[in-house]
């Protein structure tokens, strides 16, 4: 039996937990209820029911006890959480504190980055990182101990983007700038929809943009633009913005207001087995089905916007990867007599895997004559445009109606940077704009053309900007040209040891134009092989299973992949600022310990 003052402490209890109601809490007779007339209260046993067994008072007390700790921890936890950090009252000692603890952690995987002892990775199988810690969300809030553990298990397993041996991806390296713009980012957690909610940032958009536009080639730095959540967005934008150039009610009355629409962009060399797929393709197309090099967000973008990815003509390239200008011409000319609309070219300025520049001045000549969209996609090569030695490669993109430029790669600001510059002021918001009052109120006290928002497909807004500005303003635009010159000075470098070493084979002929270096290496026991055939079938395996042991062992990451008719070959780039000579020998000798035995 329970006294009132014992009844009292176990409502005091029900309500603190919804569950603890439902518990027994009486002996052999008496339980709480929690719902209904005589809810809180003590009554007797229901008709019906069985009573449940007297229980002793050592058990009632061990119950009692469970009870008190649960209730105990659940408040323990919350306190731990959320009272002691911020916003809560007298929350800024335990939240420095415990920041403090998180900046140690991101330091200390700062130095290890750039130390070349420490692996790159620390590779695991996907079932096994699964299986090292408990990356499963509970119900129950963690303990701030248990979020330091988290933080430290996450960059352990973290690729190390920063490492000096880290050849992998188009985006690597870590600028010590970028990183504190980006940290004073996320504190400052704003949208660039509007200057009220981001007025620095929007400026800084406004004064930076401009500063490209200038660099690019256009007067004065006129035009419009914006920053993209990356290269396959910006593409996207600028389709978007051919198409409403072209038949601006395409924006209310949709596809089916306008001609069937086609855009070029260059090809990508058929492999043998390629080729019944690629006739079925023909038999149902218009137009010979062909695989792009070109990067791939234009046919995406062609997707998303309904266009259709058949109205995507791939253009014949040399074999350097170069777009041919002849067979641009020749292929607008066929899809006119066909009844179709030309509307966007997209030249490339460094293409993803060879590196290539299409001959600009050339394209744009052919879009002038056809009255076509001149689009440049330098997601990868705009950068160059930094450098006196090399931006030459990049003439004519001044006639460009839009360019895409991302500087979250060979300029080496953090992810994600990518911009697309337009060369005509305005078209941007007539394209996109949909007056949404609620944010885009008309009589503000300000200059309106300061609220960016309504010239996006976006509402939400990430803020990409400030890690940029920041670091130009650290280099200034002469040490982003020395850092792009010396990538390729590397990039150069590489291809002289490699071009005549035994063991090496270039895929095309001729110093690469960017960092991209592509190469096949042929292990002692495939070198001198006679049967051509076999040859190829055995080197098409070499390239996965040394890189497949880069990762094991953690010493450093390259990329490597097909190309048309070409086996499996590495392609190397060179985008990071700590890199070195000595890291080009490292590889080179890499490649040859871990593939020797092949």
């Amino acid at each position: 039996r329970r006294s009132g003052r014992d009844q009292l402490r176990v409502d005091g209890l029900c309500a603190c937990s919804p569950r603890l109601p439902h518990l027994l809490t009486t002996g052999d007779k008496w339980h709480h209820t929690a719902s209904g007339p005589s809810a809180g209260k003590m009554r007797g046993p229901t008709p019906g029911v069985k009573a449940r067994a007297p229980v002793s008072g050592f058990l009632f007390l061990l119950e009692d006890l469970f009870i008190y700790l649960f209730i105990y921890l659940l408040i323990y936890l919350f306190i731990y959480l959320f009272i002691y950090l911020l916003p809560a009252m007298d929350g800024d000692t335990k939240t420095m504190t415990f920041l403090q603890e998180v900046v140690d952690i991101l330091m200390a995987y700062i130095v290890e980055s750039f130390d070349r002892e420490t692996k790159v990775i620390d590779f695991h199988y996907p079932n096994e990182l699964l299986q090292l810690n408990n990356w499963e969300l509970q119900d129950e809030p963690a303990t701030l101990d248990d979020i330091l553990i988290s933080c430290r298990a996450t960059l352990k397993y973290a690729i190390k983007t920063a490492h000096p041996r880290y050849f992998n991806q188009l985006s690597t390296g870590l600028d010590m700038v970028g990183l504190a713009a980006d940290w004073l980012t996320s504190t400052a957690n704003t949208n660039m929809f509007t200057y009220e909610v981001a007025p620095v940032f929007v400026l800084l958009e406004y004064v930076t943009l401009k500063k490209m536009r200038e660099i690019i080639g256009w007067s004065d730095g006129r035009g419009d633009g914006i920053f993209s959540p990356g290269g396959a967005i910006s593409n996207m934008y600028a389709m978007l913005l051919a198409r409403f150039k072209m038949f601006p009610e395409v924006k209310e009355k949709g596809m089916s207001s306008v001609p069937k629409l086609v855009a070029f962009t260059s090809e990508h060399v058929r492999t043998q087995t390629d080729a019944l797929f690629v006739q079925s393709l023909n038999q149902m197309s218009d137009f010979p089905a062909q695989f792009s090099s070109s990067h791939f967000s234009i046919k995406k973008g062609a997707a998303a916007l309904g266009i259709g990815t058949e109205s995507v003509i791939c253009i014949k390239a040399d074999e350097c990867g170069k777009l041919i200008p002849a067979d641009l011409e020749r292929r607008i000319l066929e899809a006119k007599h066909k009844g179709f609309v030309p509307f966007f070219v997209s030249a490339t300025a460094g293409t993803t895997v060879y590196g290539a520049f299409d001959p600009l001045i050339a394209i744009s000549d052919i879009c002038k004559k056809y009255n076509v969209w001149f689009h440049v996609d330098g997601a990868w090569g705009g950068s160059l445009l930094m450098s006196r030695r090399h931006r030459w490669k990049l003439d004519g993109v001044e006639r460009a109606n839009s360019v895409t430029w991302n500087p979250h790669k060979m300029m080496s600001v953090p992810l994600q940077c990518s911009a697309l510059l337009v060369r005509e002021e305005g078209l941007m918001q007539s394209c996109n704009q949909m007056h949404a009052c609620y944010l885009f109120q008309q009589d503000k006290h300000y200059d309106l053309s300061y609220d960016t928002g309504d010239k996006a497909l976006q509402c939400g807004r990430h803020v990409d900007i400030f890690k940029l500005w920041l670091m130009w303003r650290a280099k200034g635009t002469i040490g982003f040209e020395a850092q792009i010159d010396k990538c390729l000075e590397l990039s150069e470098y590489l291809y002289n040891k490699i071009k005549d070493r035994e063991g090496y084979q270039m895929v095309f002929d001729g110093k690469p134009q960017h960092t991209n270096v592509c190469f096949w290496y042929l292990p002692p026991g495939i070198r001198y092989m006679e049967d051509k055939e076999e040859k190829k079938k055995r080197l098409h395996k070499v390239a996965p299973v040394i890189k497949a042991r880069m990762m094991e062992y953690g010493t450093t990451m390259v990329s490597y992949q097909p190309q048309g008719d070409k086996v499996n070959f590495f392609r190397m780039v060179i985008s990071n600022p700590a890199a070195t000579f000595e890291d080009i020998d490292f590889l080179i000798e890499e490649i040859e310990r871990l593939g020797h035995d092949l």
